[in-house]
């Protein structure tokens, strides 16, 4: 006995049945697909990705996730990772629901941006550093908005922490050299290359998450411009194929720029909202003295409206 049905019509549920509990749905759809992207350059790189439609009919009981699904696969297989071309899948989307009355589509696009920078000093030497991207796409009616969001890791000093190892250092050499009216340069060297370390001010690794707003109608998403823009505002970028002269190098780029977490978000907002729209930064300073990290946001005015 065969179990497949020879029946040439598939009940279909979720077109046929009314819903049981009648109540309209904001999003409905599907996240974690892992899909291939190709970027405006032609690199491409897996994602993953999050697709929605509203459901406002209270009576429907599901939506066609099978229509999304195809829609996404066949906008990763032909198109290259644009706003026009985030912008038409959005429609199509949205008319693929027609008959769920859907308005509003929804998209979400996580992968990780692979880039090679170069060494602070020592020529020809690079490596690979890793970018985590999320692009935030919705349509509803006839408003489109994009949202592009990137995390860069950078390096952070305490400027508190530095002025008390100062003030160490210099309480030391006070006090060895107490009894001298005159200290002669060699001295004065032999001492700072023997004691300069005696107390050295925290740092550590650091994050912030850069959210800028995209026009719909813009050639391609900025993400080097924007990644490159905020690691030249902090001055700190971490770091991948060093030598010691890179590593020292480094270490003068942590003096020259000592940063709260207040500071670090300063710099960032003041330095994007020269050349975005609208903008959005939190940063995390994973704190080695505390257990705890330190964090704040910054944002350009109306950047709260732009989520609604």
């Amino acid at each position: 006995m065969t179990l497949i049905s020879k029946r040439t019509t598939l009940p279909d549920v979720a077109r046929d049945e009314p819903a049981s509990i009648a109540l309209p749905l904001q999003w409905v759809g599907m996240c974690g697909i892992a899909l291939p992207l190709r970027l405006s350059d032609g690199m491409q790189l897996p994602a993953s990705a999050e697709v929605a439609v509203d459901l406002p009919d209270p009576q429907a009981k599901g939506i066609h996730m099978s229509r999304l699904y195809l829609l996404l696969d066949a906008f990763a297989a032909r198109s290259r990772l644009t706003p026009t071309a985030v912008h038409e899948l959005l429609r199509q989307m949205r008319e693929s629901h027609a008959d769920c009355q859907s308005r509003a589509a929804l998209l979400r696009l996580d992968f990780a941006l692979l880039q090679q920078r170069a060494a602070l000093v020592t020529p020809a030497l690079a490596g690979w550093k890793s970018y985590p991207v999320t692009l935030s796409a919705q349509l509803r009616d006839t408003t489109l908005q994009i949202r592009l969001q990137v995390r860069i890791a950078y390096s952070s000093t305490c400027p508190c922490s530095a002025a008390l190892s100062r003030q160490a250092l210099q309480d030391a050499f006070a006090a060895d050299f107490a009894q001298h009216e005159a200290i002669g340069r060699d001295a004065a060297l032999g001492w700072l290359a023997r004691n300069a370390s005696l107390a050295t001010p925290h740092s550590q690794r650091s994050e912030a998450e850069l959210n800028i707003a995209v026009s719909g109608d813009a050639a391609q998403f900025p993400l080097l411009e924007l990644i490159d823009t905020a690691e030249a505002a902090l001055g700190t970028a971490v770091q991948t194929a060093v030598r010691r002269a890179d590593e020292q190098a480094f270490a003068l780029a942590n003096g020259a720029n000592l940063m709260y977490v207040e500071d670090a978000a300063r710099r960032l907002r003041q330095a994007l909202e020269a050349r975005f729209a609208a903008c959005s930064v939190r940063v995390s300073h994973f704190e080695s003295l505390h257990a705890h990290d330190a964090v704040a946001t910054a944002m350009t005015p109306g950047w709260q409206e732009l989520l609604r």
